[in-house]
């Protein structure tokens, strides 16, 4: 089922959250372990990130290095079919633009149609921790929008080859992301909404937010995309913040505002375990309100850890 589709027959706000795929060498049951102490607040649906190409370097006799490109998380496409088909719910697997031609696009879109996959989340995603700017592949997607437009042909029998014979369809659902405090490399609030529009009018479905504390800020962002004429669904995704370092390092990698309040009261915990609680509070407290609200789902990022989230849905859900 698409997730707009459980978006329109539910009755009370859904549950949602995000998972990493395994590292390389791992067995399927590491990600088991993070799903089953979830799934009695039966989820929605489960999202499954995608990873480029990370560069190492091997430091040689003599001093020379040498450069290896891994991939230390793959099988996005592999995972997803498998949670599908162990669980029975439905997944979100993600597509990035980075490190991906339009072709090896369009052959894993294929592939995820054939597994009965129909949900996606279309991003960019982040340029390699040794680069400062992101760069497509050649011939490859440069934006989101140039994503959901390929997936959009697609779902109108509009494939890459020209002329092919019985060029059937495809029905996936497009999911995009949101940025309720501004992408990092947007010009200004303005320009970013301009651009969230465009993937909106190129095909999307709904849309994603990043993580962030503060509710007001979320709210902020609903009532500036309606007014610019977004009319579909706006999920909220929310992080609880587990350890001290984070209130720097939050900010850094996502780009998103910490609370005074939040920060104060992590600055008084005297142990990582304190921090831990107060971070799981503090979220229990943003999901009741963003409930309270009528938002459709409630979107959790687990980073790879499922415990905290548990405690957050048995409070909520």
């Amino acid at each position: 089922m698409k997730v707009t589709e459980h978006i329109q027959k539910a009755s009370k706000t859904l549950f949602s959250f995000e998972l990493l795929p395994p590292l390389k060498g791992e067995q399927f049951s590491h990600i088991q372990d993070k799903i089953n102490p979830l799934l009695e607040f039966n989820p929605a649906y489960i999202n499954i990130t995608y990873h480029q190409e990370e560069i190492e370097y091997e430091t040689l006799p003599g001093g020379l290095l040498k450069k290896h490109t891994v991939r230390k998380r793959p099988g996005t496409v592999g995972i997803s079919s498998a949670i599908q088909y162990k669980t029975g719910i439905d997944v979100v697997p993600h597509l990035i633009c980075g490190g991906f031609t339009r072709e090896i696009t369009e052959n894993a879109l294929i592939d995820l149609y054939f597994l009965g996959i129909d949900n996606l989340l279309l991003l960019r995603g982040d340029p390699p921790a040794t680069q400062k700017y992101f760069v497509p592949e050649p011939d490859g997607n440069a934006f989101a929008v140039d994503l959901v437009k390929q997936v959009s042909n697609l779902n109108k029998g509009i494939y890459l080859e020209e002329g092919l014979e019985n060029a059937h369809p495809t029905n996936f659902c497009i999911g995009v992301a949101g940025y309720p405090e501004k992408h990092p490399e947007a010009a200004n609030p303005q320009s970013d909404l301009i651009n969230l529009k465009a993937k909106v009018d190129a095909g999307a479905d709904y849309i994603v937010t990043q993580m962030f504390f503060d509710n007001q800020k979320y709210f902020d962002f609903v009532k500036s995309c309606r007014a610019i004429g977004i009319d579909i669904p706006i999920i909220p995704g929310l992080k609880p913040l587990s350890a001290k370092n984070q209130l720097v390092a939050l900010p850094q990698t996502f780009h998103v505002d910490i609370p005074q309040g939040l920060a104060k009261e992590v600055q008084k915990c005297k142990s990582k375990q304190s921090i831990y609680e107060l971070g799981i509070a503090w979220s229990i407290a943003q999901s009741k309100e963003l409930i309270a609200a009528g938002v459709p789902v409630l979107h959790y990022y687990t980073m790879g850890k499922s415990d905290n989230i548990r405690q957050i849905a048995k409070a909520v859900f």
